[in-house]
């Protein structure tokens, strides 16, 4: 089979299993990665080698660059103290203890031990979003978990770098140094600059096909330029994306705005689907280097790193969340977090594409390079299906699904801003000013908008009754009845019920 045509076996594969996956009401991101791993050793699979800096560009600046976009900043200054917590105490703790391990027990120079924790350090952001994106979780914890993905990345990936230059060089050398130092802010400065310098060609291809192309090569570019200049490519793109998210020109119009978000809500899902099938994938590689018995020693050592980072980060976390509640200087405005909020974010530390693209990224002459990339994949697989497949289980039994009802909160939502609209139309007199000030009332009850609702949708299927006979009649050309239908589909989108309005994932 050709390259495209495996490709695109596996993705009828990855969409009969998502239909699984959503029928049962599992996250489909362990289910995506066992089934690669079954694929890996099929007889006659096609072998899919991921090359570790391609798979960091394609798979993980996408997926930051739409995180980011989309998480104020206000956010980062109010949870720092949590972030800081995870993203770097978490990851260097956790780095720590894997080294030390990778030392003892798999006769690693401490350099390398220090590159192994490095590498199964950061939990993977779409492995929790895909995850928790089936369950309701309080607005807090949800926030800490989707900012730490952003920035945890960083921390490990100057870990990676700093901890490989030093192996390579057989010491802690100026240059090293030199590189770690600048790679934060100068990768936090090239995001701002690139972001400011979109935001002006914003101003010239805003709501065209090629405007939204090029937020995806602004992912791509900004990740390649930090990592040719050796800064921080994870920073950067961070840093370009909420740069831009904050300029008035990018508001755009409503047309703009769904179209865009329709396009990277369909092209990150594609990439994290790839990813998971691909990861599992990597399997009949990994295991086909080694010989038996180095096999089985490294399966041993790669169980304890699996039990230690899980058990690391549940201990990182649950003392943070012990000192927050008595120490009140530890905690913002907001309440602190309870022993369930962080039994959840301690569960939810998935290892995913990162860990193992870094792996792969390890030299040919690493030492033991063979049994650092088993170790990782192993973490990455463990982690994927047993804490992914049961985290769900985990927050409906301590009942955080039921702190917070998404419903209420949208009602609550419309109706301020409906008040808003009809305060803005107070004084305002006129047929046109009343029909408006009617349509803001539907929000005043249940009965009053489920009528409204059911006679709106009414008028609209006689319309594109109407409509589709005056097309098949050519009384109206095609283009024309495209542009009406448009207008029937958005104004049957705001009759729908909430729950109808959304496309499922899966």
């Amino acid at each position: 089979m050709t390259f495209f045509e495996s490709l695109l076996a596996l993705l009828l594969a990855a969409i009969v299993l998502l239909q699984f996956a959503r029928r049962l009401s599992l996250p489909y991101p362990p289910m995506l990665a066992l089934a690669g791993v079954v694929v890996a050793f099929v007889p006659g699979a096609p072998t899919i080698v991921l090359d570790p800096k391609t798979a960091l560009a394609l798979f993980i600046a996408p997926i930051l660059l739409d995180a980011a976009f989309d998480f104020p900043a206000k956010v980062v200054w109010k949870l720092w103290r949590p972030l800081v917590l995870l993203a770097l105490v978490a990851v260097l703790v956790s780095t720590a203890v894997v080294a030390w391990i990778g030392w003892q027990f798999a006769g690693l120079p401490i350099a390398a031990a220090i590159v192994l924790g490095a590498i199964v350090a950061p939990p993977d952001a779409a492995a929790a979003t895909a995850v928790l994106s089936s369950v309701s979780l309080p607005r807090r914890t949800v926030a800490v978990l989707k900012g730490e993905s952003l920035f945890n990345d960083a921390s490990a990936l100057l870990l990676f770098s700093g901890a490989l230059a030093v192996q390579a060089s057989g010491g802690f050398t100026g240059g090293v140094a030199l590189q770690l130092t600048l790679a934060v802010p100068g990768g936090l400065l090239l995001g701002i600059a690139f972001g400011l310098l979109t935001r002006r060609i914003n101003r010239y291809v805003g709501g065209t096909l090629g405007g939204t192309l090029l937020q995806f090569v602004d992912a791509f570019v900004v990740w390649l330029v930090a990592e040719h200049l050796h800064l921080s490519a994870v920073l950067a793109v961070v840093a370009c994306a909420m740069t831009v998210a904050r300029s008035p020109e990018v508001i755009g119009s409503p047309r703009e705005r769904v179209h865009s978000y329709a396009v990277w809500t369909t092209v990150v899902f594609l990439l994290n689907v790839l990813a998971f099938l691909l990861m599992g994938m990597q399997a009949r590689t990994i295991v086909g280097r080694m010989p038996t018995n180095r096999l089985y020693e490294a399966l041993g050592v790669a169980a304890m790193v699996v039990v230690a980072v899980i058990v690391t980060r549940f201990v990182v976390v649950m003392v943070w969340n012990r000192l927050s509640r008595s120490i009140e200087s530890l905690r913002d405005e907001s309440k602190p977090p309870t022993v369930s909020q962080g039994l959840i974010v301690s569960w939810a530390g998935m290892r995913g594409l990162l860990t193992l693209a870094t792996a792969f990224a390890l030299p040919n002459d690493f030492p033991q390079r063979d049994v650092v990339v088993l170790i990782a994949f192993a973490v990455v697989l463990a982690t994927l299906v047993f804490q992914g497949l049961t985290l769900t289980p985990l927050i409906k039994l301590l009942k955080l699904d039921a702190l917070e009802d998404p419903a209420k909160q949208l009602v609550k939502a419309r109706a301020a801003i409906a008040k808003t609209g009809r305060d803005a139309l107070a004084g305002k007199e006129g047929r046109e000013a009343d029909n408006l000030r009617d349509s803001y009332d539907i929000d005043c009850g249940d009965d009053t908008r489920q009528r409204y609702r059911v006679l709106g949708l009414e008028a609209v299927r006689a319309e594109r009754t109407h409509l589709i006979e005056m097309r098949d009649d050519h009384r109206i050309s095609v283009e024309t009845y495209q542009i009406l239908e448009e207008e029937l589909d958005w104004r049957e989108i705001t009759l729908l019920p909430d729950e109808e309005r959304q496309i499922e994932e899966r």
